[in-house]
């Protein structure tokens, strides 16, 4: 599979919805994720990401304006000890109960499906990275009708172990722009991930959004033999 820019997938579709990259930085020390918000409805794009502990959570930048919180308020990003979960919705807070509980990751996604959003039904994509021991592991899943049939939920379930060192994958919930919107197909994208600093890594991606359409960036880069993080959120509404 072709290794891909990231800035370029981005920068070629005005409308990839929600999205989340998880890979390891060229030096071998980072592992890397980041996670975005687009929208084109009013109701979309008031929102900003603020930090909630170890994690982060969406909120309506003017409440007054927040005509349904379901599917936009939600906690993205929760951390389990040495696990990072991401995903673009409430599923977060399933996987964090069911990993607490000792279920696996694909146990807990097991009482869940896509959005209830038709005609769109937005897959529920979702992110776990698991660092041990100076070791760094991930997963990514995507649960998605039936090429628009809610009859039926699709799962997916992509594993990497041990990842390489300048790459990562790209998952997110449309294909492209439409109406209704096509869901996600395939396998994550692989796409480069470079030795740049968490601020050059942000900027990239933030610059390589659709002005109109972006909303909010998540980016973190952890430590593997530590642990330790810094993040970083940029927020169109300020």
């Amino acid at each position: 599979m072709e290794i891909k820019s990231l800035q370029r997938e981005l920068q070629n579709n005005a409308y990839p919805g929600r999205g989340i990259v998880i890979g390891r930085t060229s030096n071998r020390k980072y592992a890397v994720n980041a996670y975005f918000i687009m929208g084109r409805s009013v109701n979309s794009r008031n929102r900003i990401f603020v930090e909630e502990g170890e994690g982060i959570r969406t909120e309506a930048f003017d409440p007054s304006q927040l005509s349904d919180p379901s599917l936009i308020i939600y906690a993205p990003v929760r951390v389990l000890g040495r696990r990072t979960i991401v995903t673009n919705g409430d599923q977060t807070d399933t996987i964090y109960d069911g990993l607490a509980a000792g279920k696996s990751f694909e146990e807990a996604l097991a009482a869940r499906e896509f959005e209830p959003d038709a005609p769109n039904y937005t897959p529920r994509i979702s992110g776990l990275m698991e660092l041990a021991e100076g070791a760094f592991s991930y997963k990514m899943s995507i649960l998605k009708s039936a090429d628009g049939d809610p009859s039926c939920c699709c799962r997916y379930t992509f594993s990497y172990d041990k990842p390489l060192a300048g790459e990562g994958r790209f998952i997110h919930t449309y294909q492209q722009d439409g109406d209704p919107l096509p869901s996600f197909q395939g396998e994550p994208t692989r796409i480069a991930v470079g030795g740049e600093d968490i601020d050059s890594f942000a900027k990239g991606i933030w610059e390589s959004l659709d002005a109109e359409n972006k909303v909010s960036l998540f980016v973190r880069y952890i430590e593997i033999e530590t642990g330790r993080y810094e993040s970083r959120i940029i927020n169109k509404n300020v």
